[in-house]
């Protein structure tokens, strides 16, 4: 797209606290499990990851503490096809990573999440231990409204971050994410809005902005008033239908450059983990807008990521840009597909 300067060594950094998920297996409930899957999540850290399986270069802006269980995160994150140069590591005698926990739902018990993630070492994270030539490096610099909500401390180095990245030339991307756990819709709102005219790409859902932004009319001219009010470049926003814990409809809608895009959606996706399908169609997206000729590719490559993110364990998508690229084929109208790859 015109607005990005692809001249850079990464194409996307992305800043945010890399988690650790333990799930029961299957369908099983935490309160009954007595063994839990171990793996990595994080928003940011998803898009990276995804962005990095299909062809981008990307890297993750975290600090994790320096032992055992944040080899295995760093580890996860190289597997992943992400840069872990800018990794901060905390030796302090508090440090710690932050645990989730995910049980999957089956209708009509719906998914669930228990979060233990007070006081992590990312929350300690401030702008003195990150290397400064990081600022001139990437093309993209993507954060989400997650690392504006998990302290005081944090919100500056964060706010710090979008304002050094955008002086020195990189679009911004941000998700709103919302997460109400997190903060109120008050403080989240005001937060928000104060950063959004440095925002280029903005990722918002429809009901997080009729309900935490308060905007009213339709979702055209919701997304539209975005870049009238605060001058976003590109915004997108996702239409997930849930059926059931395990049916899924989706698509997205994008405004660019004064006109709406659109494709149908994907119908009855068996989803096997839903988690960071959301973070799989961002990562799609700035994929797209890095990567292609059009917003229109863009747009499919991220509902394509999303749909099929839907059907993976684990957080981190794991397709690349020749899965995908089938995918979308295959939802063409009249598209006459085999039954299986072979």
């Amino acid at each position: 797209m015109h607005t990005i300067n692809k001249n850079r060594e990464f194409d996307l950094i992305g800043f945010g606290e890399v988690m650790l998920r333990l799930s029961p297996d299957g369908k099983e409930k935490i309160s009954t499990s007595e063994t839990f899957d171990k793996n990595v999540g994080g928003s940011e850290l998803n898009v990276m990851s995804g962005a990095a399986r299909l062809g981008a270069r990307s890297a993750i802006l975290t600090k994790l503490p320096e032992n055992k269980i944040g080899h295995f995160v760093r580890n996860k994150i190289r597997f992943g096809n992400v840069s872990d140069d800018y990794i901060v590591y905390d030796t302090s005698p508090t440090r710690r990573l932050g645990i989730y926990y995910y049980e999957s739902g089956a209708y009509p018990r719906k998914s669930s999440v228990i979060y233990d993630r007070a006081a992590s070492s990312m929350t300690s994270l401030t702008m003195d231990e990150i290397d400064p030539t990081v600022f001139g490096k990437t093309s993209i610099f993507h954060i989400s409204s997650i690392s504006l909500a998990l302290g005081e401390s944090l919100k500056q180095t964060a706010l710090s971050l979008i304002r050094q990245f955008k002086e020195s030339g990189a679009a911004i991307s941000f998700d709103v994410n919302y997460r109400a756990t997190l903060w109120d819709e008050d403080t989240a709102r005001a937060t928000i809005t104060a950063i959004l005219p440095y925002v280029d790409i903005l990722f918002v859902s429809e009901e997080t902005s009729r309900r935490m932004f308060r905007k009213t009319g339709t979702l055209e001219e919701i997304m539209k008033s975005y870049a009238d009010e605060y001058g976003c470049k590109i915004v997108a926003t996702t239409m997930r239908e849930v059926v059931s814990p395990t049916r899924h409809n989706f698509t997205s809608k994008i405004y660019y450059d004064g006109a709406f895009y659109e494709e149908a959606p994907y119908q009855n996706i068996e989803v096997v983990d839903r988690i960071g399908s959301g973070d799989a169609y961002v990562a799609g997206v700035l994929y797209g807008v890095v990567k292609e000729p059009d917003i229109r590719r863009a747009l499919q490559i991220g509902n394509a990521m999303a749909a099929v993110k839907n059907t993976i364990g684990g957080d981190m998508p794991a397709s690349d840009i020749t899965e995908i690229t089938g995918v979308i084929a295959a939802h063409q109208p009249g598209s006459d597909q085999s039954e299986m790859n072979r």
